[in-house]
């Protein structure tokens, strides 16, 4: 099971234990699966792919991607749709999952043939431990330096944006 993956149940379902063990199934198979209707997979707090009925967007095999807002208060979505979401540190969601060998119903992990993600594993267990809508510890020394890793990752596209639009 990819070690980084919050698999997750959406609250309306009926079927909530069922739907729970098997996106677990899909998630740990070795040669792939498809994830049933209603499986939520978030990576990073910030934005998550929930599976939909089938049939209601080929082109992104039935995933709906989203782009969220969280706090300490709950989450709002942002953005959400199918091929055209982009995620914060501007990536295409689709764009990337879209490279996903059939097998993985676009669901990415280091071996299944997505591009490589721009943030790190310790970028992303950072992100996951310090979800505002969690009760926390206090962040590791280690969070502290991956999150400041990502902070510099984020200024960076804005820096050289400045740079390509200053006079001279």
């Amino acid at each position: 099971m990819p070690d980084v993956l919050k698999i997750l149940h959406l609250e309306d379902n009926r079927h909530d234990a069922e739907l729970v063990d098997a996106t677990l199934a899909a998630a740990k198979s070795t040669n792939g699966a498809v994830y049933p209707p209603g499986s939520v997979i978030q990576l990073v707090p910030g934005e998550a792919m929930v599976k939909r009925d089938k049939g209601l967007n080929t082109t992104t095999h039935d995933w709906e991607f989203f782009e969220l807002d969280v706090s300490k208060d709950g989450t709002q979505i942002r953005k959400r749709g199918f091929a055209e979401v982009a995620n914060r540190f501007g990536g295409n969601c689709f764009g990337c999952h879209n490279a996903d060998r059939p097998e993985w119903d676009f669901v990415c992990e280091r071996d299944h043939g997505c591009a490589s993600l721009t943030i790190t594993r310790a970028m992303t267990g950072a992100l996951q431990r310090t979800d505002p809508r969690c009760e926390n510890p206090a962040v590791s020394p280690e969070d502290a330096e991956a999150l400041e890793q990502l902070n510099q990752l984020l200024k960076a596209p804005e820096q050289l944006n400045q740079l390509l639009k200053a006079p001279g």
